[in-house]
């Protein structure tokens, strides 16, 4: 489906492929068939996928699934013949329908699902099935959005739209998600949880962008932009049962209605209308968006589409200007339109609270003038056509001109003329946006115009007098006195103007001294030109007399602006001479002349007798001619034509130029002779070496002294080198200053006396005293110069010399320069000087005057306060009219008034500002004084919000309320108790109604009694003042939902007869209000109305009659009423309840015989209710009620008489009475348990078991728990023994869980035995904790239960925290209890006499509660007393241990070994137990097997550490395990291998540098600790604010090893490499650096074994020397306070080592070497 532009057609495309055409009102007026891309394929072969109109509506563009656009042409009439003028074979591209070629846009993976437009369609979206969609601008309208791939939706996007202010998106996902400009998500309305949504299939934009429909199943959802909260409000969707899904949207484009495609193919238009309203009954007002309104002419039917580009919201419309402008405000913009041109204009305008005053009297331009300034706004453009300041806005005092007159080669003339003051006009170039002049008058202007061009106005002043001012020129004339009547005649610039009894013309305005006049009698009131006629219309008395203008005259005008010289010629021809013929004549010649219509030129200049020109154009056109001959063309281009006319022109220069092009030098001497131009003419011979040129130059000089030119026969000398004639000459002409020029120039002149002399003189004569100055400084004479300097106010020159020859009158000479600036008014220029002389005051004043107010502020600061006081105010005030309030606050702080700063902010309305001041300098009261004291002010001078704002910056909103209520301006008041006062705005309100009710204001007092929320008080005012159709009105907007019922009620009440029915009858109220007049008892009323109306309604009005009687106790007239209504029976009723038997039986027999039984049933109740049974029971006996009466016996609970009767007279319904009687004994509880008892023994003795049984069952009474039991047994004995099985078993479940709860357990599992229910038997046992009883019965009758009864114990057991008890029974259950318990050693005494799998079942998690708790080595003695097992489960409990004894401090110490030796010794049990499982070789074994080598590494490292000789060996432990920094903390590594090599070699650090490790075993890329590790502060001394971990390295000792790094890399003499051995490798690294060859490391320090080995065993040798090294040192050791013992103690494990190593070998498998 599409729209068109204009609105006025919409195309819809069928399932058959027809296109449907509508007109705007939906009625069918065209239809044309679509044709595939090839007609071999068929008719079927394709669908339609999407229509668009042109933007003229004459052509329709049709997509269609078989790859091809064909473009219709569809006319601008209906029936129209429709052709294919276009066809694109298609992928997603740009199609040109005027060169029938398309071009590709984008190329995308995934087919396009929807498409979409921005709202100026100058961009559009592409939804793909991938959920990918993509954004391309023709032209993006310098937003600077990005094109390409725009987001992902989740989902193919088959419903998309692009709003004004972002982009949703929507599919089978059933969420709508909404975009910003960048793909950002903004909002999501997920309606996934709703099962009665289905998928999404199509979405529309709104023509204003501001709404977004969206189409689903049945429903059509809508989204509405909120600029307020820059977010989509959902509105109520629209759901329409049987639509089916919506296959397609399109709304039309003036946005009054959108259409709806369904897939049945039904088709559904809706109208979009927020409101509609009619203006002034011309005018159709339709707001189909915020911001889009449509405007219709009811009578022409034209429509006109207002719409805001911005999208802001609308708020009102006007018509004005004779119904022919539009005007709108929206918050930001205003909103122009020429109803009758169809031209908008949307333009930013602040809000000014519709003051602005508009003027429609050009039909261009409208005039707004707001707050003293013009706006100009040109209908159908956007922007501001310009903008002034004038406080003069009648029409006849501004002229805008706006293209009114082509002209040639100006493409945009607009011009605009306004007073600046009464005696001031301006002149303004619109389209430049500069003054083109400033008119200044000696009296008051009334009135002014433009001509059409713009080039010329006319202005009349009050005296009468009309003025012409030539904007181009700047020339102003008076052309008339007297004038009471001027215009410019439309089309033409001439001018009719009335000059008391004259009519005045200027046929050629650029003449204005020539003028046709003509008499009149009368007065001009208006100018009409029609049809090729111009006529003055002139008001004579009681008659209307015209006068026609020479049309011929005005033509002229008009071939001119043509460009048609020849007509014009034509024209003046026959024209006689006169004052307007000769100006029209001098004009023609300058046109001809610049058009080069030479011929013409000479006929006007001979026209106006100007022979010279004449002739010299005559030569000119002979010239040309010959050459036209000769050459072809018109001969203008001829080179002599073209010179001549330059000479003509007075352009020589263009003139030479010409003949020297064409080497046609005599010919340009020549005209510069004849001109006597000699210079240009020496110029010229000299440039091309003329042979005449010295007697040319002779020639020359002696005219120059002959027409006495002493100057220009000074420059010739000089020129040729004769100095000192060049000067006598210059002097004798006047001319000093040049003479003096030419000596200064010439060293040789400076040195002769005579000649300086005569200069100086000359100089000083003529008073060029700085020219004296220059010539003395030249020669040396300094003081005379300085003098000569001062006299002519050459300062800076003189400042100059004074620095060089005499600093002492610097100073003076400033202060001199700045006060001869000060003069000239250059004070800007003066401040420095002044500064410069030491003068603050006047350089002060100076800045001042200047208006340099920051460098004046900067002086000030300089200077003391006192001086500087009085001008900071002035500054201070300066600052405070530019509203630069903060800096005027300071300086007025600065100069010591801060009161002014106050009033400052006060007047300018900045009362917080103003406040926060006063607080600082005064105190609270007296701020409060002051502030009310302004307010008050204010209040009198009716400046409300003023005084309202400063009531409140004291916080006495009271003071505030009371003055607008004093003021009767209850909007505002209401404003402020809202805000200060919430608790009493409704009283407030309330209030205020009241008091405009007694003043007669009954609407606004309405407004306000419903803000009250009191409507009742509104209707009754209206009811009061007898306004009931406003009461309705109130009762039905705002009352509940019969409240106007009732208004429309007391209305008609008022009114009463007939009036009253036609009133209900209107309001379809007529039934309710007779029901209603009956129930309120105006029962006259109501009979009238029903009299005159519905008489139907008689009998149901006399029984509430009668009813209404009977209440008030009027039962004799009631009873008539009664029977009047046809209802005796009620009569009946009524004696009855009143207990009038006599008149019930009466009325009875006489009315109603069926209703005598029911006056005996009355006596008989009465009877019963007076404990008359006898009598009772006979008067129903006698209305045959024997029912009556056992109901009566049962509620009197007489049971044996109600059982009497029913066994007399119905004895069918004796059983169930029995059970009745049965079942209320039970109800009674322990009142009735008696009652049970008897019943039960009864049941019992007549056979009746069941019912005995059920009986005993009922009794409860909880006093008496014996009873119950005896009952409860006895039930279930008579079960057992009379009923059936089934019966006796539903009696005992029943009766045993009732003794359980009563704790006889072995009773209830009796009662189960006896039935044989073994398990409920065994439950009772357990549930009473008697065990062996339970075991007993189980093991006897159901041996399959032992095991459901030990594991009910086991529970028990638990449950009870009996564990001693139970681990016996269940060993594994004991444990896990122990170990939640955490009684580890319980645990593990106890798993230790299970298996071994137990034990370390509980061993690891005991590890692990250690391990969490940081006691790792509590774990690690764990697993040493324990043994490790191989399991995978524990691997991260065993690299856990590792991990934290390599990462704990203090590890480095020969203290640790016994914690290492530990650590081996697990390790080494786990790769023992390892290699016997099927973890053996696998990745985890290798690095136990590391883990093992590192802990034998850092043991022996501890041993060695001990023993001062082993120093080196330690050192070298420490620099091996460098290689496993993948394992251990890095940093740590470092720092230890780097303090080890430091202390043994304080001489040769080599060891310490390593710079670089490539080419070595060590890791050159290891993990970075996420903390550091290397040895730190003692918790005493550390600095840290958090507690210590021991892990911190002190700043001081971290910064003493970076300096010391630091020197010794700087250290020359250190060498920096690595220390290599015979490998040419570093020494610890066990990989060979050119061979890659691996050595085996030394079991005691790390390093390669090379050579001098002893092999221990197959792969793990010691180098020979520190075997013997580490031996020797042992036995040195040994000494008599015992060391030895303790260096044995670390020899021990060594030994122990090779032990182990042996059995490591064993578990590889190997053979053993020893």
């Amino acid at each position: 489906m599409a729209w068109s532009a204009s609105s006025t057609r919409f195309a819809v495309c069928t399932a058959e492929r027809v296109v449907l055409l509508y007109d705007e009102q939906g009625e069918r007026r065209d239809k044309f068939s679509t044709k595939p891309a090839d007609a071999k394929y068929g008719r079927k072969s394709y669908v339609v996928k999407g229509m668009a109109f042109s933007p003229d509506s004459t052509k329709l563009a049709i997509g269609q699934t078989d790859n091809i656009v064909y473009v219709y042409r569809i006319g601008e009439e209906w029936g129209d013949k429709k052709v294919i003028c276009n066809k694109f074979i298609q992928t997603v591209r740009l199609a040109n329908t005027k060169n029938n070629k398309s071009s590709t846009i984008y190329v995308t993976d995934s087919y396009v699902v929807s498409l979409t437009s921005n709202v100026s369609g100058k961009g559009i979206l592409s939804g793909h099935a991938d959920g990918t969609i993509v954004r391309f601008f023709f032209d993006d309208e310098g937003s600077g959005e990005s094109q390409g791939k725009l987001v992902v939706h989740p989902c193919p996007p088959y419903a998309l739209a692009w709003a004004s202010n972002s982009i949703v998106a929507a599919g089978c996902d059933k969420k709508i998600v909404a975009y910003g400009k960048e793909g950002n998500v903004i909002q999501t309305f997920d309606y996934s949880r709703d099962l009665s949504e289905k998928e999404f299939t199509t979405a529309a934009t709104s023509p204003g962008g501001q709404s977004i429909v969206i189409g689903s199943y049945d429903r059509l959802r809508v989204l509405n932009w909120s600029p307020r909260r820059s977010a989509w409000e959902e509105g109520k969707p629209k759901e329409i049962a049987h639509l089916y899904t919506i296959t397609a949207l399109a709304w039309k484009r003036d946005g009054s209605r959108i259409c709806a495609g369904t897939l049945c193919g039904g088709v559904e238009q809706f109208d979009c209308c927020l409101r509609r309203s009619i203006y002034k009954n011309k005018f159709e007002i339709t707001y189909v968006g915020p911001s889009q309104v449509i405007v219709k002419n009811l009578s022409t039917g034209t429509r006109v589409v207002l719409k805001s580009q911005y999208g802001y919201e609308i708020d009102e419309v006007k018509i004005l200007g004779k119904d022919r402008y539009l005007v709108a405000h929206t918050s930001d913009t205003l909103l122009l339109g020429d109803i009758s041109s169809n031209k908008l204009s949307e333009v930013a305008w602040q809000g000014s609270g519709g003051n602005e005053k508009f003027f429609f009297d050009n039909e261009n331009v409208c005039m707004i003038f707001n707050a003293g300034e013009l706006t100009l706004v040109e209908y159908g453009s956007n922007d501001m056509l310009g903008s002034v300041r004038t406080e003069f806005v009648n029409p006849h005092l501004v002229s805008v001109r706006i293209n009114e007159r082509r002209q040639r080669g100006v493409e945009e003339n607009k011009r605009l003329a306004y007073l600046i003051d009464m005696k001031t006009i301006a002149t303004v170039d619109l389209v430049g946006g500069y003054s083109t002049g400033m008119i200044s008058h000696d009296s008051k202007i009334d009135w002014l115009e433009l001509n059409e061009t713009g080039h010329k106005l006319l202005f009349r002043d009050k005296k009468m007098r009309l003025q012409l001012y030539d904007i181009e020129s700047s020339t102003k004339t008076t052309i008339l006195n007297y004038c009471s009547y001027v215009q410019w005649v439309p089309g033409s610039d001439v001018v009719v103007a009335q000059n008391r009894n004259s009519l005045c013309i200027w046929y050629n305005i650029d003449a204005p001294e020539r003028v046709t006049m003509f008499p009149l009698k009368g007065d001009i009131i208006d100018l009409e030109r029609n049809d090729g006629k111009t006529e003055v219309i002139v008001s004579e008395g009681v008659n209307t007399v015209s006068y026609t203008l020479d049309e011929g005259l005005i033509e002229f005008g008009t071939a001119v602006d043509d460009g048609d010289y020849h007509r014009a010629t034509a024209f003046l021809e026959t024209l006689e001479m006169s004052t307007e013929t000769e100006a029209m004549w001098k004009t023609l010649s300058r046109l001809a002349l610049e058009a080069r219509q030479l011929h013409i030129a000479e006929r006007c200049f001979a026209a106006l007798g100007n022979m010279a020109k004449a002739r010299f154009l005559h030569e000119t056109n002979a010239i040309a001619d010959r050459a036209a001959q000769e050459h072809g063309g018109d001969g203008t281009d001829y080179y002599l034509v073209r010179a001549r006319l330059a000479m003509l022109d007075k352009n020589y220069k263009l003139a030479e130029m010409i003949f020297l092009e064409q080497n046609a030098t005599e010919e340009a001497m020549d005209m510069y002779q004849e001109l006597h131009m000699w210079d240009e003419c020496i110029v010229v011979a000299k440039a091309k070496g003329h042979p005449m040129l010295e007697k040319l130059r002779r020639g020359y000089y002696q005219w120059l002294l002959d027409t006495q030119q002493e100057e220009k026969a000074g420059e010739v000398q000089e020129g040729q080198g004769d100095y000192l004639a060049a000067i006598s000459l210059y002097l004798r002409a006047g001319l000093p200053a040049k003479a003096a020029r030419l000596a200064m120039s010439r060293d040789e002149l400076l040195t002769n006396e005579d000649v300086i002399d005569r200069i100086s003189t000359a100089l000083i004569r003529g008073e060029l005293y700085e020219q004296a100055g220059d010539l003395f400084e030249k020669v040396r004479n300094l003081r005379k110069a300085l003098e000569c300097y001062g006299k002519g106010s050459a300062f800076l020159k003189a400042v100059e010399l004074a620095r060089l020859a005499f600093p002492a009158e610097v100073v003076k000479l400033e202060e001199a320069w700045g006060d001869h600036l000060v003069q000239q008014k250059q004070l800007d220029a003066a401040i420095n000087h002044y500064i410069e002389a030491r003068c603050s005051v006047k350089a002060v004043e100076a800045a001042l005057g200047a208006r340099q107010w920051k460098k004046a502020i900067y002086i000030l600061d300089l200077q003391d306060k006192q001086t500087a006081a009085k001008y900071y105010l002035k500054i201070a005030e300066h600052y405070a009219a530019l509203q630069e309030y903060q800096v005027a606050e300071e300086l007025y702080i600065k100069g010591g008034q801060t009161k002014d700063a106050i009033d400052m902010y006060t007047q300018a309305g900045l009362w917080e500002q103003a406040h926060k001041l006063a607080i600082k300098c005064m105190s609270q009261e007296d701020v409060t004084v002051l502030y009310i004291t302004q307010a008050q002010e204010m209040e009198k001078q009716g400046k409300y919000k003023e005084a309202e704002r400063l009531y409140i910056t004291v916080n006495e909103p009271d003071l505030a309320i009371t003055m607008y209520k004093k003021c009767k301006m209850y909007d505002e008041m209401v404003c402020l108790v809202a805000k200060y006062h919430k608790d009493l705005l409704g009283d407030t309100h309330l209030h205020l109604g009241k008091e405009l009710e007694a003043e007669g204001r009954l609407q606004e007092a309405e407004y306000h009694y419903l803000e009250a929320k009191d409507w009742k008080a509104t209707v009754n005012m209206y009811r009061v003042n007898d306004m009931w159709e406003e009461a309705y009105r109130v009762a039905k907007a705002h009352g509940g939902a019969n409240s106007h019922k009732h208004v429309a009620y007391l209305w008609a009440k008022s009114l009463g007869g007939e009036a009253a029915v036609k009133l209900l009858s209107k309001f379809g109220l007529l039934e309710m209000a007779i029901d209603h007049a009956t129930d309120s008892g105006v029962f006259e009323f109501a009979f009238e109305l029903a009299r005159l109306s519905m008489k139907q309604k008689m009998p149901d009005i006399h029984l509430k009659y009668a009813m209404f009687l009977e209440d008030e106790g009027k039962f004799e007239e009631a009873e008539g009423e009664f029977i009047k209504a046809g209802k005796p029976k009620e009569a009946v009723l009524m004696f009855v309840h009143n207990q009038d038997w006599d008149a019930a039986q009466r009325v009875a027999e006489a009315h109603d015989p069926d209703s005598v039984a029911d006056v005996l049933v009355g006596q008989a109740q009465f009877a019963f209710e007076q404990r008359e049974f006898q009598k009772a029971e006979a008067f129903l006996l006698r209305a045959q009620r024997p029912e009556l009466a056992i109901k009566y016996y049962k509620e009197a609970g007489m049971w044996s008489e109600a059982l009497r009767i029913c066994k007399e007279y119905m004895p069918s319904r004796l059983g169930e009475l029995q059970e009745e009687c049965g079942r209320e004994a039970g109800k009674k509880g322990s009142s009735g348990t008696k009652g049970l008892l008897e019943q039960a023994r009864e049941w019992e003795q007549t056979g009746e078991y069941a019912r005995a049984v059920d009986c005993y069952l009922k009794v409860r009474d909880p006093s008496n728990s014996v009873l119950v039991e005896k009952c409860l047994l006895k039930a279930a004995e008579l079960a057992v023994k009379f009923l059936g099985q089934s019966q006796s078993m539903e009696v005992t479940r029943t009766v045993a869980p009732q003794l359980v709860a009563m704790k006889k357990y072995s009773m209830a599992a009796e009662l189960y035995l006896n039935l044989d229910l073994i398990r409920e038997a065994i439950d009772a046992f357990i549930e009473g904790e008697e065990w062996s009883k339970a075991k007993h019965v189980a093991k006897e009758l159901d041996p399959r239960s032992e095991e459901y009864v030990d594991q009910c114990y086991k529970e028990y057991l638990k449950n009870q925290g009996k564990v001693d008890s139970l681990v016996g029974i269940d060993v594994m259950a004991a444990l896990d209890i122990y170990a939640k318990q955490e009684q580890w050693e319980k645990c593990l005494e106890v798993a230790a006499k299970q298996n071994y799998k137990v034990l370390h079942k509980y061993v690891a998690l005991y590890a692990t509660h250690l391990i969490r708790e940081g006691s790792w080595d509590k774990a690690l003695r764990l697993y040493v007393h324990h043994g490790a097992p191989a399991n995978p489960q524990n691997f991260n409990i065993y690299k856990r241990l590792f991990v934290e004894m390599v990462n704990a401090s203090g590890m480095n110490c020969a203290e640790a070994y016994s914690s290492w030796a530990d650590l081996r010794d697990v390790l080494l049990s786990l790769c023992e137990n390892l290699v016997k499982s099927s973890e053996a070789n696998s990745s985890a074994h290798e690095e136990f097997e590391r883990m093992l080598l590192i802990s034998h590494y850092c043991a022996t490292r501890s041993a060695a550490q001990s023993l001062k000789q082993l120093d080196t060996m330690a050192a070298q432990l420490s620099i091996s395990l460098l290689r496993y920094t993948d394992l251990l903390p890095a940093d740590k590594a470092f720092y230890e291998a780097g303090v080890a090599a430091k202390a043994i070699e304080e001489g040769n650090l080599d060891s310490l540098d390593h710079s670089d490790f490539q080419g070595t075993d060590i890791p050159f890329e290891v993990p970075l600790p996420a903390q550091q590790h290397v040895p730190g502060c003692s918790q005493q001394q550390c600095s840290n604010s958090r507690p210590c971990t021991g892990l911190c390295l002190q700043e001081e000792q971290r910064e003493e090893v970076k300096d010391w790094v630091l020197t010794m890399s700087m250290d020359q003499r250190l060498e920096q490499v690595l220390p290599q051995d015979e490998r040419n490798t570093y020494e610890a690294s066990l990989v060979a650096a050119g061979t890659g060859v691996h050595s085996l490391p030394c079991l005691l320090t790390g390093y390669p074994v090379l050579r001098n080995k002893i092999e221990l065993k197959p792969g793990r040798e010691v180098n020979k020397d520190a075997w013997y090294k580490f031996m020797m040192a042992v036995k040195v050791s040994q000494d008599p306070v015992g060391q030895g013992d303790r260096l044995w103690v670390w020899v021990q494990p060594l030994l122990l080592m090779i032990v182990l190593l042996a059995l490591l070998q064993h578990h590889l498998g190997r053979k053993e070497h020893m």
